[in-house]
């Protein structure tokens, strides 16, 4: 409590010209109704008044009057921006944005980049028109005085552009088959704060309790729709519904989704397999015929004969009995 009486004597000290006489009694005041003892109140006296002194005479000082705002979208915000200096009379003022970089907003006396044209200054205070959430941010005002002993004060002022929902973007399957699991989304990012999502079967609201009875789940802050196994009772046209504190909800373009049965794919597996086996006779028909006709049985016919030659080149027929059985009694004939 002493603190914060303490700096509030700043202004006093400018305007008075006994100044030291009258924050002591002022300090002493707020001490003895604070219950302090004679000797503390002469401690803070003498140690904070010193202080409080060298804080309100050579430096500047700047504030601001609303550290963290909440403006609506398309609506003006003002950046509030004050200060007092000892000497200078005309301090330099700047402001910057802190984003992933680092810009000015107001250097030099003017506006730049994106605040051209659409922003205003009164002393060191800035008036943004019309803002959008790319303003949303952090933002600092320096004031600096060249002919004050302490030359630069600043201020940083929160910048949070609420946003009311947008048509959300919804994403439903056409078909699905029955018996599978599917989900469904739905996306809203540009809605500042973010929004709660609800899920409408024919316009009546499906419910985002865990129900052991139903056969599907709804996130509402990611807002996706999920069934477990889907049945032909889910058939129907299905919508989205985003919405904050913000403005009035806004719902996407209804979607109907159809629920295909088994015995329809089982049909189509059966028409399929059925048409393939109708081509691979087809098939094989067409080269029976071909092969009775010797188009396509020249390779096997050529590679037979090419055999047949190999045979023939290597067979030698068999000696005559007479010549045998001459060179049989040669050989045994005694020397």
């Amino acid at each position: 409590m002493v603190l914060k009486e303490s700096f509030q004597m700043n202004r006093f000290f400018r305007e008075s010209p006994s100044f030291f006489c009258a924050a002591s009694r002022k300090l002493l005041a707020v001490a003895e109704s604070a219950g302090l003892k004679m000797t503390l109140m002469r401690l803070l006296v003498f140690f904070l008044l010193p202080l409080v002194l060298i804080h309100g005479t050579i430096s500047v000082i700047v504030t601001t009057s609303n550290p963290e705002m909440e403006v609506h979208e398309n609506t003006n915000a003002v950046l509030s921006c004050k200060f007092q200096t000892e000497k200078e009379t005309n301090p330099r003022i700047e402001w910057k944005k802190k984003g992933h970089d680092v810009s000015y907003v107001y250097f030099d006396g003017e506006f730049t980049g994106l605040f051209k044209g659409r922003a205003s200054i009164d002393g060191a205070t800035v008036t943004l028109h019309g803002v959008n959430q790319k303003d949303s941010g952090i933002y600092h005002c320096e004031v600096t005085a060249r002919r004050d002993k302490i030359r630069l004060g600043e201020v940083t002022v929160s910048l949070n552009v609420l946003v009311p929902p947008h048509v959300p973007s919804c994403h439903v399957p056409e078909t699905a088959m029955s018996g599978s699991a599917v989900a469904l989304h739905c996306e809203d990012k540009l809605t500042v704060p973010p929004v709660t999502y609800s899920w409408y079967k024919d316009n009546r609201p499906l419910s985002a309790a865990h129900l052991p009875d139903i056969n599907y789940s709804v996130d509402n802050k990611t807002g996706t729709l999920k069934f477990k196994s889907l049945s032909k009772s889910d058939v129907g046209q299905y919508r989205c519904e985003a919405s904050n504190s913000i403005g009035p909800p806004k719902s996407c373009v209804g979607q109907h989704m159809n629920v295909t049965e088994f015995e329809l794919n089982l049909s189509l597996v059966i028409a399929v397999g059925v048409g393939a086996a109708l081509l691979l006779l087809s098939c094989s028909l067409a080269v029976c015929i071909c092969c009775q006709r010797g188009y396509c049985c020249c390779y096997y016919n050529e590679r037979k004969r090419g055999k047949h030659k190999r045979n023939m080149a290597n067979y030698s027929p068999p000696a005559d009995v007479s010549t045998q059985h001459l060179m049989l009694s040669t050989y045994s004939k005694p020397y």
